[in-house]
């Protein structure tokens, strides 16, 4: 059965409409930062909107929001918590073509809390789900797979 594909853009600048994906990021996960902010991997301490199970680990895919903070990078963002969006993940997901898409490495960009990007371009490719669920991110991406 088809899902409605509704375009409805959030006060945060993010598109409603989601496809289920492959959850292949746990919290406590470390990531690359895919930005130039400066900061280099990054760790997840939480899922914004995850509505789980008691005692289930909060887990992310390409496109979601979360909670993360920096663990290597400049003096001044270590220790920094920062929303950040899912761009890339190991983990294969499906399309609904039948097309399975994998990256090499976990990425995330920073974001700031009013929804905006904190850098000003992005390394390496992104992800198309994340690119349309981001208008601000496919903006900026050199590369959207």
């Amino acid at each position: 059965m088809p899902v409605p594909k509704s375009r409805a853009v959030s006060a945060k600048g993010m598109i409603e409409y989601r496809p289920n994906l492959a959850r292949g990021l746990p919290a406590g996960s470390k990531i690359m930062c895919a930005d130039n902010t400066g900061a280099k991997v990054l760790k997840i301490i939480n899922v914004v909107g995850y509505r789980g199970r008691l005692r289930r680990i909060p887990t992310a895919c390409i496109g979601d929001m979360v909670i993360i903070s920096v663990t290597k990078g400049p003096p001044d963002l270590k220790k920094q918590i920062f929303p950040a969006v899912i761009v890339r993940q190991v983990r294969p997901i499906k399309r609904p073509d039948g097309l399975r898409v994998q990256f090499e490495d976990n990425a995330a960009i920073i974001m700031t809390p009013e929804g905006e990007i904190k850098g000003t371009e992005i390394k390496g490719p992104v992800a198309k789900e994340a690119a349309e669920r981001w208008p601000r991110v496919s903006n900026i991406a050199s590369i959207v797979i």
